[in-house]
């Protein structure tokens, strides 16, 4: 069994780019006008409205910082933020899939730079991940090809799957977000962790396994 994750509520609590936001304020790489967008799309989201275009939008504010800087970020944004939310439970399922000599991946819309730090501590297979474009090792604000979100990222994966010779039948996807339908259709077995609203309801018709996940208390 291959088995691919979701990051975001479903690996760690809340969003891996909002940590990463929060550190990159700190660190003043960023300011809270480049950003203002944030809570409108946060509510389009969760209205089941979202913008596809939201992660490209998003990278544009990054255009021009050194992707060595953001990389030292991610670093820190990991032990500082992320590592204390990682799920013991999905912990726990990634490391003894990984031990019974089983495959894991990561697929998620968030950027590989914020990812690899997660990926390295798990010690998974690897990732399909949003690309930074870069030039000369700084920003354009740009992504190399399209964002792994909804219909993208189903996309982004079977042609990956596809390159590996990998039959989706033979793979496991976990989720949380319904944006993330279109992969949980095409893989032979859904999961759904911690579903918000909308995928609840559908793993509830479709008969897919649901889980929830919390942090220690």
């Amino acid at each position: 069994m291959i088995h691919i994750f979701d990051v975001d509520n479903t690996v760690i609590k809340k969003s891996s780019a909002w940590y990463f936001l929060l550190e990159a304020l700190d660190d003043g790489i960023i300011s809270w006008k480049q950003v203002r967008q944030l809570p409108a799309e946060l509510l389009r989201y969760k209205l089941g409205r979202p913008n596809m275009d939201f992660i490209e939008t998003a990278v544009n504010q990054l255009e021009g910082l050194p992707i060595g800087a953001l990389e030292q970020i991610a670093i820190r944004c990991f032990e500082r933020r992320i590592k204390p939310k990682i799920y013991p439970q999905a912990e726990k399922l990634i490391r003894e899939a990984l031990r019974k000599g089983e495959e894991v991946y990561f697929a998620t819309s968030s950027l590989s730079t914020l990812i690899k730090p997660i990926e390295e501590y798990l010690g998974l297979t690897g990732s399909f991940t949003s690309e930074l474009e870069t030039i000369d090792g700084i920003t354009s604000g740009r992504l190399t090809g399209a964002s792994l979100f909804g219909p993208g990222k189903k996309v982004y994966v079977e042609n990956r799957l596809n390159e590996k010779k990998i039959n989706p039948d033979d793979c496991c996807f976990y989720s949380d977000s319904y944006t993330d339908l279109p992969l949980l259709e095409y893989c032979g077995k859904a999961v759904a962790v911690n579903p918000d609203r909308i995928l609840s309801k559908e793993a509830k018709k479709r008969g897919w396994e649901k889980l929830r996940f919390k942090l220690r208390d």
